[in-house]
């Protein structure tokens, strides 16, 4: 099934390298693309928990939902995860 996330603190092209780094980690979850236009995160799932899954690795990231709290932790985690898209190759 396909999911679509609206998520926080996406800001570039970095934050969406970590997310599909971060994402394609689950080996339930594939075909992970983010918008940084749209602000979300769209994957294929097998099952209804590997969304809440991803929903909790994008918190921990630093990238909530937008149905989730976006505290001043998050939006820092998000600055490091930008930080280590940009970097990695």
């Amino acid at each position: 099934m396909t999911s679509v996330i609206p998520i926080q603190n996406l800001k570039c092209g970095g934050c969406a390298k970590t997310i599909v780094s971060k994402l394609e980690e689950i080996a339930t979850i594939t075909n992970v693309s983010v918008s940084v236009e749209s602000s979300s995160v769209s994957f294929n799932a097998l099952k209804p928990e590997d969304i809440l899954l991803a929903k909790t690795k994008l918190k921990l990231i630093g990238y909530p939902s937008f149905d989730d709290d976006n505290s001043m932790l998050s939006k820092a985690k998000s600055y490091v995860s930008c930080a280590t898209g940009k970097l990695s190759n």
